[in-house]
């Protein structure tokens, strides 16, 4: 879990590489070890049950592919990116010969046979795509916001890329709203720049009463640090899930819901900024959501249970 003093983030790549060169070189029996000690530190069973079975919905046995890696073969490639360290963290624990099926990077689509990914498709049978915590240097962010939401400016904001078809009919239609300060931060040669601003650090978007989660090309990395602060999440309702299980948050309860064509943006800006307990009790719910993901070793037993489970239902234990 990477939780940030506002602004202070520029070395947290730097620390996240030293960290995973240290676990590279540390001998796998060092984790099988400590894989039996943390299960008997399991104290409440029935919740960590329920997220690896959310992350991992495979209920039948299968047969595994004899062309995939094995772990041993897994930890020679050279594709040493966030997404290698992060599986790589927990693959440690298994036999070097258990073989495993994986895709990186932003995955929409659910795999024909059952695979460990970052994201999947919320709705529809999704059982082949088992999510595991990928790229959470990047994605699970959390913020210690104090400034009080009352302190805050009664505007929405945001920043990111508009590449994408409906990020650009957002961005096109309330550039220029009195209510919103967006905008995009494209960096590709020939995209339009009528609609581009400055790039905003962390602290100064926590200066906004309500900032928008706006799924890119699948869910909004900037979701997570949204609701671990002291603004206002506004979001339509997302259609691709991580981790953070984005498939479970309660519309109105864990954020604001908006219309899937905005239409009701400027009402819910000026309905939230006046009622605020009401405000003040979705800030709490989410604050709240985002605690369990806090826990780094928590997380720890249940990434290893969904791996497991994996290997289990495909013989391989």
């Amino acid at each position: 879990m990477i939780k940030l003093r506002i602004d202070k983030n520029k070395n947290t790549k730097f620390t996240y590489y030293l960290l995973n060169i240290v676990r590279l070189l540390t001998p796998s029996y060092f984790y099988r070890k400590k894989f039996l000690i943390l299960l008997k530190d399991i104290d409440n069973l029935d919740y960590i049950k329920s997220r690896v079975d959310y992350y991992n919905r495979i209920d039948k046995t299968f047969s595994i592919d004899s062309t995939l890696l094995t772990i041993k073969e897994y930890q020679r490639k050279e594709a040493k990116k966030t997404y290698y360290f992060d599986l790589l963290q927990y693959l440690k624990y298994f036999n070097k010969n258990f073989k495993i099926s994986y895709l990186f990077g932003d995955i929409t689509s659910v795999p024909q046979m059952p695979t460990i990914v970052k994201s999947r498709p919320i709705d529809g049978n999704n059982k082949n795509s088992i999510l595991m915590k990928l790229n959470k240097v990047r994605h699970f962010i959390f913020v210690n916001d104090t400034i009080p939401f009352e302190s805050k400016k009664d505007l929405l904001v945001w920043r990111g890329k508009c590449y994408i078809e409906h990020r650009q009919k957002f961005i096109k239609k309330f550039y220029d709203n009195r209510y919103c300060n967006v905008g995009q931060t494209n960096t590709k040669v020939g995209t339009q720049l009528s609609w581009q601003k400055e790039k905003m650090q962390l602290s100064q978007q926590l200066q906004y009463k309500f900032i928008l989660a706006i799924e890119g090309n699948d869910v909004a990395s900037n979701l997570k640090w949204i609701m671990s602060s002291n603004s206002l999440a506004f979001m339509v309702k997302p259609t691709y899930e991580t981790w953070f299980m984005e498939g479970v948050l309660i519309p109105n309860h864990h954020y604001v819901l908006l219309k899937d064509d905005y239409s009701d943006l400027e009402e819910k800006i000026r309905y939230y900024s006046t009622h605020i307990e009401e405000s003040l009790a979705i800030i709490k719910n989410a604050n709240e959501y985002t605690k369990q993901f806090q826990n780094d070793k928590q997380e720890d037993i249940i990434s290893l249970l969904v791996l497991e489970k994996y290997f289990k239902t495909s013989h391989q234990i």
